[in-house]
């Protein structure tokens, strides 16, 4: 028997099926793990420190905590190590990677040390992580591998060059990939929200604000307007403009267990707007319209 889904119809079954999800202490990953464990599927559910993982009492799926570092390789192998053992009969359906973080700042400023971790987290992380338990969704027939990417692998506003220099190697990664596995029918999506209610927000602007006071005279000098609009829209994305999470816990589960899942999901008008006039409009009128944006982003 299959079902309907708002993004397109024919979803899969979910009993005797397992996903892994990273990053799942809060925001998406939390939603996602909980809707997946809501839907009868055990979930694998990836967390930095013990007793983070979301709670899955009551709900007919398992929650299995697995403790993980992206960017600890040895974390990675225990991870898939756990996930083999714990598996029993079951099929592992696939991985949604969705741990990350978000460092922001001018790129004339931004250390090579602050890029680097960004890209640790955001991209070699992820990749270790679907490396480590490939052979697994290839054993399942029907497999799926997700990542969590952002509308800023579309659009890099200023100052947040690092987060989105990340998020467009991780569509380049994902974008390879899809072609690569066809032959073993494992089908591999990107999923794309604009600003989500999040912690991440939260954290970017905490992230923006720190760099901000820890930079020179002459940066502030250079920067400070940039940075100070910067901090107002994602504080004007995290107070009202964002998307829930549940939004995106839904595309998930259709990247998963639809028959023929979309390669990349635009979530919210934010993100879908974003991509629309970055590709309709001359680079010269986009860039214009995005600095009016984001200068009129309003102070809290």
């Amino acid at each position: 028997m299959r079902r309907h889904s708002p993004f397109g119809r024919h979803l899969a079954e979910t009993r005797d099926e397992a996903v892994f999800v990273t990053g799942t202490s809060s925001g998406i990953g939390r939603a996602i793990a909980l809707d997946l464990a809501g839907r009868s599927v055990t979930v694998f559910a990836g967390v930095r420190r013990a007793g983070d993982a979301p709670k899955g009492a009551g709900l007919p799926g398992a929650v299995h905590e697995i403790l993980l570092d992206v960017t600890s390789g040895s974390q990675i192998t225990e991870a898939a190590d756990s996930i083999r053992r714990l598996l029993g009969r079951q099929r592992l359906r696939g991985v949604v990677n969705n741990a990350g973080a978000a460092t922001g700042g001018p790129l004339e400023y931004v250390t090579i040390d602050e890029m680097r971790h960004q890209f640790e987290v955001n991209v070699f992380g992820q990749l270790a992580v679907t490396q480590a338990v490939l052979d697994l969704i290839r054993d399942h027939g029907d497999g799926r591998v997700l990542f969590t990417s952002s509308i800023a692998g579309h659009v890099a506003a200023p100052c947040f060059g690092p987060y989105a220099a990340s998020k467009h190697a991780l569509n380049g990664i994902a974008e390879s990939m899809r072609r690569e596995l066809r032959p073993w029918n494992i089908c591999v999506s990107v999923l794309v929200p604009g600003a989500v209610a999040t912690p991440i927000w939260g954290k970017a602007d905490h992230s923006v604000q720190g760099l901000t006071d820890r930079l020179p005279m002459r940066a502030k000098e250079l920067y400070g307007s940039t940075l100070e609009n910067m901090r107002r829209y994602v504080a004007s994305a995290a107070a009202g403009r964002s998307i829930s999470p549940s939004v995106v816990a839904r595309a998930a589960h259709h990247a998963l267990y639809a028959r023929h899942p979309k390669a990349v999901y635009l979530m919210g008008a934010e993100a879908r707007a974003g991509v629309a006039l970055s590709t309709a409009l001359p680079t010269r009128v986009f860039d214009a319209l995005l600095d009016r944006q984001l200068s009129r982003s309003p102070s809290r």
